[in-house]
């Protein structure tokens, strides 16, 4: 019952809980969908946590969709010995990378007066969330080896049966239980987008690249102007 709940129930509930309170908070608070940004209060060490965070989580997320979206593709990839260590080591490179970024962000909450005032309780469940998600992936990536191979045949089926609205318990319910602790982490992190700064993945401004361009018109006599 219990990985009936975690593996069959809650990823529905999660995304619809994060569908109906993302347009509620669109709809009700539309300034807040943004990343609330402290780079003004300081700058040094958000350039630290964020670069390696955020080029870290972006090739790592890049390689589940892959392995999610294209199975057939990614099992012929990792299929050769040679590309399967190089995909694994660079995983777990990454894994680290984004461990230091994580980190340092915390670290600026916790010793900068002026970042921490502005912190939030949901910003500190959002970030013990990302901590966990990445930690517990680094975990299965030293521990539990070649999940590039093992996901193909359990994850990504089981989420296949989640979008055809059949959900396989099965595939996954006797994995390990650092696996599920990440899947769950996965779901939990859906859960908290439209609570927290990840709604800010939602507000990419697309708009920017089709609107009218903007006239600039000098004021002053600036030398240059002359």
């Amino acid at each position: 019952m219990f990985d009936t709940f975690l593996f069959a129930i809650f990823p529905y509930m999660a995304v619809i809980l994060a569908v109906v309170f993302g347009i509620h908070r669109y709809l009700s608070d539309g300034y807040s969908y943004s990343s609330l940004s402290t780079q003004f209060l300081e700058n040094r060490q958000l350039f630290w946590g964020s670069v390696p965070w955020h080029y870290g989580i972006i090739m790592i997320l890049l390689g589940h969709l892959l392995a999610v979206f294209f199975p057939n593709a990614w099992a012929s990839l990792v299929g050769e010995p040679i590309r399967l260590y190089v995909i694994e080591v660079t995983g777990l490179a990454l894994g680290f990378v984004v461990i230091f970024g994580i980190g340092g962000l915390i670290i600026r909450r916790i010793i900068n007066p002026r970042i921490s005032v502005v912190t939030s309780v949901m910003d500190w469940v959002l970030l013990l969330a990302l901590l966990m998600q990445v930690l517990s992936g680094v975990y299965i990536a030293l521990f539990h080896r070649w999940g590039s191979v093992w996901f193909v045949e359990s994850a990504q089926p089981w989420l296949k049966s989640l979008l055809l609205l059949d959900p396989q318990v099965h595939y996954v319910a006797m994995l390990p239980w650092a696996v599920k602790l990440h899947i769950f982490g996965a779901f939990l992190l859906v859960l908290l987008i439209p609570f927290t700064r990840l709604v800010h993945l939602f507000s990419i401004p697309l708009g920017y690249l089709i609107r009218p361009r903007q006239i600039v018109i000098w004021n002053k006599n600036y030398p240059w102007n002359s």
